[in-house]
């Protein structure tokens, strides 16, 4: 059984009479708890079982909902209209060009200025978890097409179900995803060189200088990115002498769940696995986390505190006519899902 409570988690300010109540709803199951507020579906807690069975906050993020509206890196947020970066904030849609807000120079990130992250989505309590909607206007954002999206979480005894739903009266890209930072150890532990991470992907792409993907979809055979069997993340990184990981891993693609990723905290017992019908996963260190904004009950997170499995089609793929199409046209549904399944053992 999974209770779910709701109450009001604070007021955004007034802009031009935009203001709101935040809404906090609370899934409860008897191994793990999540919270999720109105603004951006952003997930601000979710506490797991240790091997020891006491619960342990293993996301970053904020007490209030200040911290929320003020800038952050996309702590537990919905991400959209299209997650990750598109080179130099353009793509051409049926023969027009479009440009994008240039947030992340020289690219668009996430969705642009004023995201799905930034925005407050109307809730529908479910049996076993809560739906949020909102539309997307034509042009939001430089977008193409009035998007309707629908974002559903629900949670069965160890597993967290998020899935995407989205329609489009114009032919617009698409690629939603959940931006939560993990840390298994438990929320403002210093780092997670101690984690062992495996990501079932025989390939991953390279990306230039700004984070956009070559176009060369590159085999991880003999290279720092072959997680195919787990590594200890410290160490690995050292070895390769990496600075992190932020890169898109190539997914087997299928219309049904099937497993991609692997994390496992040995000190506390702690594992998570995620599962999709995405065709790619972001792995992502938290390499620019930098110990300046004050998280949950005074953690601080520093660079490396926390990481990312961010299930979502390859950045860029609007530009990249060999990467799965990210086009989302007239009378189709996008429809994705990803699983996270918390084991102690």
């Amino acid at each position: 059984m999974t209770e779910v409570t709701r109450e009001v988690f604070g007021h955004l300010p007034q802009k031009g009479g935009r203001g709101g109540a935040v809404e906090k709803f609370l899934l409860k199951s008897d191994s793990v708890k999540v919270e999720i507020i109105s603004l951006g579906c952003i997930i601000t807690a979710l506490e797991t079982k240790g091997r020891d069975g006491n619960l342990s906050d293993i996301v970053l993020g904020f007490d209030r909902l200040e911290g929320y509206v003020n800038k952050h890196p996309y702590f537990g947020a919905t991400i959209g209209r299209v997650a990750n970066r598109i080179a130099n904030g353009k793509f051409t849609v049926e023969g027009k060009e479009y440009q994008l807000a240039l947030n992340n120079p020289p690219n668009s990130l996430h969705g642009g200025n004023k995201g799905f992250d930034k925005v407050l989505w109307t809730p529908e309590v479910l049996l076993n978890g809560i739906r949020f909607s909102r539309t997307s206007p034509d042009g939001e954002e430089g977008y193409p097409g009035e998007l309707k999206a629908w974002v559903t979480y629900t949670l069965d005894g160890g597993e967290l179900v998020i899935n995407y739903r989205a329609q489009s009266n114009n032919t617009t890209p698409v690629s939603l995803t959940n931006h939560a930072y993990f840390n298994l150890a438990g929320q403002g532990s210093h780092d997670i060189y101690n984690h062992e991470v495996s990501i079932e992907a025989d390939s991953y792409l390279p990306v230039d200088d700004t984070l956009i993907p070559t176009g060369e979809v590159a085999a991880v055979q003999d290279t720092a990115f072959d997680l195919r069997k787990p590594v200890e993340l410290g160490r690995h990184m050292q070895k390769f002498q990496l600075p992190g990981f932020d890169h898109n891993f190539c997914l087997e693609r299928s219309e049904v769940r099937r497993y991609c990723a692997r994390a496992h905290h040995p000190p506390s017992g702690r594992t998570m696995e995620v599962y999709t019908t995405q065709p790619g996963i972001q792995f992502y260190t938290g390499n620019f986390l930098d110990g300046s904004l004050e998280g949950k009950g005074g953690s601080v997170y520093p660079k490396h505190s926390a990481f990312c499995l961010e299930t979502q089609n390859w950045p860029d793929a609007v530009n990249k006519p060999h990467f799965p199409s990210a086009l989302l046209r007239p009378g189709e549904e996008y429809n994705h899902t990803t699983w996270l399944k918390f084991t102690a053992a």
